[in-house]
């Protein structure tokens, strides 16, 4: 199985991306799982992690961030005010549920966490939680069961907490495989393949499809901004070569449903700096 995870995580990918997406899926007679931000777009303050962290610099430059995100979104929570992202698009929403796909929490305000996480208080991280529950709820009807964290960054608090709500499954980690969370106690599905900007863009569709050719189950990470917008036909011909090899393409509530959970080991994260990425995720 090839699980996919469809991060949505600016006001430009819930615009612009998911809908590319959602007729590119329909082409292949595939469905997904969609991980909404819900709240504020603050894109624009990543201009400080420019000056924080050379890796980040490295990143915009080789993703040609521009391209990817608009010049709007580097804007956006400065120069700008953050809109909403799917509070913004309640017929997106409703299009997403409306085509059989899954949609389920991935942030209220993304950059926030994955920028401040670190040094915001057990009460924020509660708040944050609270608001972008609150919204997925106005926009579906329905709790969120599981949780993809941004940028893939957790933290023990982050952990007690996510305990509290007793979610199905998270995608908060990078992973190379399947594992139950120490602290929260509760089933992780990692995205264990890169990302299409984290690799050569002009290998990476050789490079992902090398990567599940040998008929594991495997979770590819999807960013509506990236897959969505100029990677689009990157993301048809991975597809297309997936489908060719025989995998069976899903979302992640229906990979979910084919496990044996007595047999996956539980075990605490750890944070590591991944290639491609400009900060460590969990793994």
């Amino acid at each position: 199985m090839l699980g996919l995870k469809i991060d949505v995580d600016t006001y430009w990918g819930m615009k612009n991306g998911v809908p590319c997406l959602l007729q590119t899926l329909k082409e292949f007679n595939l469905k997904g799982t969609f991980f909404l931000s819900i709240g504020p777009d603050n894109s624009g303050r990543a201009a400080l992690q420019i000056i924080k962290n050379p890796l980040f610099l490295r990143k915009m430059m080789r993703t040609k961030a521009a391209a990817l995100y608009g010049w709007k979104t580097a804007l956006y929570g400065t120069l700008l005010p953050a809109p909403m992202i799917a509070l913004s698009f309640p017929e997106i929403v409703k299009e997403i549920i409306a085509a059989g796909h899954e949609v389920q929490f991935h942030a209220w305000d993304h950059r926030r966490w994955q920028d401040e996480l670190a040094n915001k208080s057990e009460s924020w991280i509660r708040q944050w939680f609270a608001k972008g529950i609150a919204g997925f709820e106005k926009l579906t009807g329905n709790k969120p069961t599981a949780f993809g964290a941004p940028s893939w960054l957790i933290d023990d608090r982050v952990m007690a907490i996510i305990k509290e709500y007793k979610f199905e499954y998270l995608s908060c980690t990078r992973a190379k495989t399947l594992f139950i969370h120490e602290i929260a106690n509760v089933l992780e599905i990692p995205s264990d393949l890169p990302c299409f900007e984290e690799i050569d863009a002009q290998k990476s569709v050789s490079i992902i499809s090398e990567l599940i050719k040998y008929g594991e189950t495997h979770v590819l990470p999807v960013h509506a901004e990236v897959e969505g917008g100029i990677f689009n036909e990157k993301f048809k011909q991975l597809l297309k070569s997936a489908l060719d090899m025989g995998s069976s393409i899903v979302p992640l509530r229906e990979f979910k449903s084919k496990l044996t959970l007595q047999y996956i080991p539980a075990r605490k994260y750890k944070m590591e700096l991944l290639p491609g990425r400009h900060s460590a995720c969990a793994v």
